[in-house]
């Protein structure tokens, strides 16, 4: 296996937010783009070789590709592992977890949000730094002076790594370990949250709850942790299953785009309690049975109950 530094020039258009770069899935397509913006972000970090590197996305178009280029480029680049989710799915939560819990450098998150997903809609990619939240504006800033100046990346020449297969691989030097995308978080909810008590609702046969996944990112983690450790009936998920185009929808949990959860809600016999969640899963709606709780006030709620966990 051969590390190759390839020429490229710079991108005008690569200034990164607090949510990352997000074009179209065409633009990151164009030879070098994402390369470029990756070689970017590693060049303005200092002391990471040898270090862990965290690596999810949403399941959107481009994110298993994506994947493939960035495992090559941080074994080219020098980290001495890569943490990868399971089909290489990690919602923003989750990989915030595993960057923390792993003690690792920082973390790429390959997302575009609420945005649409497809062979022309949108891409984004961040990254987060140790303590598993976003980049703040300095890194930011050092990322697009390197983005500018760019004149070169890394890029080991190997096959691609099984994302579906949970297990241990290298890639040159460099340690990949594909984990479950779920373990990690489900635990830190188990310790945050009375388990004992939800299941008890839950299996209760008077409480009724829907969770609306969008086919986006939390669609396993629903799965596991509503259906599986709290007892909820199977069929409590709706749309649980990522997919690339998240079913021609808008993972956007709003009144307009959770229209099948929201008819659910507001209809006959409707259950106690629905919830969706947003294509990376760090927004949500909450619902009752016939009335709308804005996100702003679910957060509210949270915020309120904190000394509770």
């Amino acid at each position: 296996m051969n590390i190759k530094t390839i020429p490229t020039q710079p991108f005008a258009d690569q200034k990164p937010g607090t949510s990352g770069l997000r074009k179209k899935v065409p633009v990151f397509q164009q030879p070098n783009y994402l390369e470029n913006f990756v070689q970017a972000i590693f060049d303005s970090l200092e002391s990471y070789q040898g270090q862990t590197l965290v690596v999810g996305g949403d399941g959107r178009y481009y994110n298993r590709q994506a994947i493939q280029i960035i495992l090559k480029m941080a074994a080219a680049n020098g980290f001495g592992r890569v943490l990868v989710g399971r089909g290489g799915i990690l919602s923003t939560p989750a990989a915030s977890c595993v960057i923390r819990k792993n003690q690792a450098f920082g973390g790429i998150i390959l997302s575009a949000s609420h945005n649409p997903g497809g062979p022309t809609e949108d891409f984004g990619i961040k990254y987060n730094i140790g303590n598993g939240g976003p980049a703040p504006e300095k890194v930011t800033e050092a990322i697009f002076a390197q983005s500018k100046s760019i004149s070169s990346y890394k890029l080991l020449e190997a096959p691609d790594v099984d994302l579906d297969k949970v297990g241990s691989f290298k890639l040159g030097e460099m340690a990949v370990e594909v984990i479950d995308s779920v373990n990690d978080y489900a635990q830190l909810m188990e310790s945050l949250f009375d388990f004992d008590r939800i299941r008890e609702l839950l299996t209760n046969g008077h409480f009724r709850m829907c969770m609306d996944s969008m086919h986006a990112v939390t669609g396993p983690y629903a799965h596991r942790l509503f259906e599986q450790r709290l007892g909820a009936p199977l069929g409590t998920v709706m749309n649980g299953e990522p997919l690339e185009d998240f079913g021609r929808g808008h993972p956007d949990p709003n009144l307009v785009y959770a229209h099948d959860l929201v008819e659910l809600l507001f209809g006959k016999d409707a259950p106690d309690f629905g919830a969706a969640s947003d294509g990376d899963g760090d927004r949500n709606m909450i619902l009752g049975r016939h009335f709308f709780v804005t996100p702003s006030d679910s957060l509210a709620v949270l915020a309120a109950n904190a000394t509770l966990a």
